[in-house]
């Protein structure tokens, strides 16, 4: 596909924003919004897949599972997903990234970590080496993932917290702010404190 300083970004939200700055900084000058609110000034999924297929795609989707809906959606309409990086963070050259993941400012990820579809590493945090993250996870502002270790599919690991190494966290589990996990995390949970202990079952 040509080079183009257009791009669109899925979902006009507080997330979305700072993906757009991501995009600026890497050199995108027009954004398309696109959002289901349209009185936030955007146009919906469905128009901007008739009329805009050949522009590239952000997602600026902070909520998981509706971030792996949209991708799917637009993964079925052929169009281009877009893997932003804001300039300042630090990314080894042998990381692997999926597509439509964005990581934000100031992030540090180290040698043969591997991200897959949809993740987002938030504001100063550091994923360490051989670390996996499942597809649409999220991983929060100043958080600190130490050596191999393994984060679900969809799960969303709170601000501030610290996973010790090789530790495995499972599918859709939710790691509470704050928290200091020493241990492996089921998939489906929510845990809390320090240590991090689970505290109640998520709904599926």
């Amino acid at each position: 596909m040509e080079t183009t300083d257009t791009l669109a970004i899925i979902g006009k939200s507080g997330h979305g924003k700072v993906v757009a700055d991501i995009a600026r900084a890497n050199g995108y000058t027009e954004i398309i919004w696109v959002d289901d609110d349209i009185t936030k000034q955007t146009i919906s999924i469905p128009q901007f897949i008739h009329e805009y297929s050949g522009i590239p795609v952000a997602l600026g989707i902070g909520d998981n599972v509706m971030r792996q809906r949209i991708y799917l959606e637009l993964k079925k309409s052929n169009i281009e997903l877009l893997t932003l990086v804001h300039p300042s963070a630090i990314v080894s050259s042998s990381v692997l990234i999926g597509e439509g993941s964005v990581v934000m400012p100031l992030a540090v990820i180290n040698s043969e970590a591997v991200l897959e579809a949809g993740v987002i590493i938030n504001t100063h945090a550091t994923v360490e080496h051989d670390c996996l993250l499942g597809g649409f996870s999220h991983i929060s502002p100043n958080t600190a993932l130490a050596g191999e270790v393994k984060v679900g599919t969809r799960t969303h690991v709170g601000i501030g917290v610290s996973v010790i190494q090789q530790c495995t966290i499972g599918d859709d589990a939710l790691i509470a702010a704050g928290s200091v996990v020493i241990e492996d995390v089921p998939d489906a949970v929510m845990v809390a404190g320090v240590p991090a202990t689970v505290k109640k079952r998520m709904a599926q």
